[in-house]
């Protein structure tokens, strides 16, 4: 039987960008089905606590040294996002709208905001930047924004984030396999451990 391995995710994280590059490689590896679950960082640390590493000056600027070492190591570009940190609110609602009506826009729209985010380095607490890069992905953005503003679709990202919080998940990128959980991009060499390789 197929493992799978659930993904909880923000694109205000920088770690979880370099999940999403990394994780589909370990997944190739082990023959696991990736399941995405888009949730809310904001909600997250409100309901758990915990704090983003930009509120520590300390934390924040080790960060920055961290995942370079991280996006040399994976072989992927990054850049730190000069507007860090970004309200995340309309993009996550558009992870979730994108996810509930099409698979393959669901994952244009996922490689369209990362890279935006951690890449190029753009505004994205700015809606004019936003409509650019939804233009750019081939998405309307007046038919994007009336898709965040469904009540069903902000229900929906509330919920995921209530059931993350639930499950154990106290930040992101967060993922869980067979009931464990497992946080940061570092922890992918356990992940794969978990999901084991393929049979021959």
């Amino acid at each position: 039987m197929t493992k799978q391995v659930e993904f909880f995710f923000d694109f205000g994280s920088p770690y979880s960008y370099l999940a999403y590059k990394e994780l589909p490689r370990v997944a190739q590896r082990t023959g696991a089905t990736i399941v995405w679950r888009p949730i809310l960082l904001g909600g997250v640390f409100k309901a758990t606590g915990n704090h983003s590493p930009a509120e520590v000056p300390a934390k924040g600027s080790w960060s920055r040294t961290d995942t370079q070492r991280w996006a040399r190591r994976y072989g992927v570009p990054f850049m730190q996002n000069p507007y860090f940190p970004v309200n995340t609110l309309m993009l996550m609602r558009g992870a979730i709208g994108f996810q509930r009506q099409d698979e393959a826009a669901f994952h244009r729209y996922l490689d369209a905001m990362f890279s935006a985010m951690w890449e190029q380095g753009r505004n994205l607490n700015d809606p004019g930047e936003i409509g650019a890069v939804l233009v750019r992905a081939g998405f309307d953005p007046q038919a994007a924004l009336a898709m965040v503003d469904d009540a069903g679709v902000k229900q929906a990202l509330k919920s995921a984030t209530e059931e993350a919080v639930a499950r154990g998940i106290f930040g992101a990128p967060s993922f869980i396999v067979d009931g464990e959980l497992f946080w940061g991009n570092d922890r992918l060499l356990f992940v794969e451990e978990v999901l084991g390789t393929p049979a021959a």
